[in-house]
């Protein structure tokens, strides 16, 4: 991919201000994961125990539509919905989505046309909404910080969401999965309410030839708004190479990093040296790998490490290399605030007390081509047989690849799509092997699993960092749950045994 330089804008005097009322963060960060296992529960709890809470943005239309047709239990997505600047489209969610006694057995949930350059004002609202209620419900009637981690890869919504959050005052956000050098200026254009733009990386497209992903808040705007609070931006890296680009050629302004190892749940960054896979099929990582902290600690910009950090020994570790904190995911999305399925929870649970948990880095399961983390748990898509029985349908489609046709248009194709139909875009048939949806395996994860037309349900996956075997450590005798505050107790009990001695 070719990148073309940026110049730093110069930002107007408010972001400066609030850059200089930011310095101070908190030293662990929870995770961004999934969809809706970082959920706004999770976020809000970890938020006000004094460290920084974030909410998945990734899927949250979709996620905001099946909470109302489940019900919208606790009423929290209609209380959300009623405090935001946009009561009129608010309601007409509702009417359309709500159903106070939630879907009858084997109803299938209502979807939302797959996103598309051409997506319209509807699907625009919805991202709009969900991106506000997230994080609206997480900081509802605290003072504690949360940002919201959205994935680069996932491009077409993101402008919406961030909107939305924002309008939420958000204060951090979070983003990794592809370089999101376009972020901080559309940050920059969204609190001043004026229309933001991002490149739709396509297949086959020059970078500086690809189109654009358009959204304009005046569309949204019955009156002139006071400018919001720009929120801080993290980008989520994995080497050195990103941080310079990202401290020196990005469209706007960062505050900070978080610097993630190969360990860390979820999307991996691919290895930088020769592809190369061990006995079990992972894909080799070694020096190359390594990130110079020294080197990211001269750009001037706090960092957090993530991957492989979630202990007390690895807080500890860090604050030694010169970083802020940590990012911690894995601890956090088994704990008893995530938006994980409890039967799921109470299998990893039973695993991990058994010592027999596995992760594996599985190089083909996400169709971004992306290393994926996958928990082996009993019932999920884990399992070979149960992959294989399923139907390859793309009915969410967030993870496509916009391509260019032989005609000159843009489409979207999925590697985990039906075989055919990848091919017949020009797709290689030999990228479609192994490949999962992920995306209706997540919503599975977090209980939204949709039933296909064929009256099969769709199997959760489970992603998970290698820190899972940290989990033994926060389960006391006899109990299979532990909360958002365990895991901060425990991960900080070093820092107050060395503040007390």
């Amino acid at each position: 991919m070719r990148f073309d330089r940026y110049t730093t804008p110069h930002l107007p005097s408010a972001i400066e201000r609030m850059g200089a009322a930011l310095r101070e963060w908190p030293a662990i960060i929870q995770g961004g994961m999934g969809i809706a296992i970082s959920h706004w529960p999770l976020a809000r709890a970890v938020s006000l125990a004094g460290q920084l809470g974030v909410v998945s943005g990734t899927s949250i239309d979709t996620v905001l539509l099946r909470r109302l047709q489940d019900g919208d239990v606790g009423g929290h997505m209609r209380r959300a919905l009623a405090a935001s600047p946009w009561p009129d489209l608010a309601e007409q969610v509702i009417s359309r989505y709500f159903r106070p006694d939630g879907r009858k057995p084997n109803q299938p949930y209502l979807r939302l046309p797959l996103w598309t350059l051409d997506s319209n004002r509807w699907q625009e609202t919805l991202a709009m909404l969900g991106g506000f209620v997230e994080v609206w419900l997480a900081k509802s009637s605290h003072a504690g910080r949360v940002g919201i981690n959205l994935l680069t890869k996932v491009a077409l919504p993101n402008l919406a969401v961030l909107y939305g959050a924002m309008q939420a005052n958000v204060d951090v956000v979070l983003m990794g999965a592809g370089i999101p050098r376009e972020i901080p200026g559309a940050l920059d254009r969204l609190a001043a309410h004026e229309p933001a733009t991002l490149r739709c990386e396509v297949a086959g497209m020059p970078w500086a030839e690809s189109p654009l992903i358009r959204f304009d808040p005046r569309s949204y705007a019955s009156a002139p708004q006071a400018p919001l609070r720009r929120p801080a931006f993290f980008p989520i890296i994995a080497s050195l190479s990103l941080a310079l680009l990202m401290a020196k050629k990005s469209s706007g302004r960062i505050q900070g990093f978080v610097i993630e190892g190969p360990t860390a749940g979820g999307h991996n960054a691919p290895p930088r040296g020769p592809k190369r896979c061990d006995a079990a099929g992972q894909p080799v990582y070694d020096e190359r790998d390594a990130v110079d902290l020294e080197a990211v600690s001269a750009l001037g910009y706090p960092f957090w490490l993530a991957g492989g950090f979630g202990s007390p020994d690895a807080l500890d570790a860090a604050l030694a290399q010169g970083a802020a904190g940590i990012q911690v995911g894995t601890l956090f999305a088994y704990c008893a605030e995530s938006g994980m399925t409890m039967d799921l929870k109470k299998k990893a649970m039973a695993a991990v007390r058994a010592d027999s948990v596995s992760v594996r880095t599985d190089p083909d399961a996400s169709p971004t081509g992306y290393p994926f983390k996958v928990a082996d748990i009993e019932g999920t898509l884990s399992a070979q047989t149960r992959y294989e029985a399923r139907e390859r349908v793309c009915d969410l489609g967030y993870l496509r690849e916009a391509y260019l046709s032989p005609t000159g248009k843009v489409g979207f194709r999925c590697a985990a799509e039906p075989v055919n139909a990848f091919v017949s875009k020009g797709g290689r048939v030999e990228d479609t092997e192994g490949r999962k949806c992920l995306c209706n395996g997540l919503m599975a994860t977090a209980g939204f699993a949709q039933r296909q037309s064929s009256g099969t349900v769709e199997s959760p996956i489970v992603t998970s960092g290698d820190a899972i075997r940290e989990i033994r450590g926060l389960l006391t005798s006899g109990s299979d749950s532990y909360s958002a505050q365990d895991v901060i107790d425990y991960l900080t009990r070093g820092r107050r045994r060395h503040e007390e001695g």
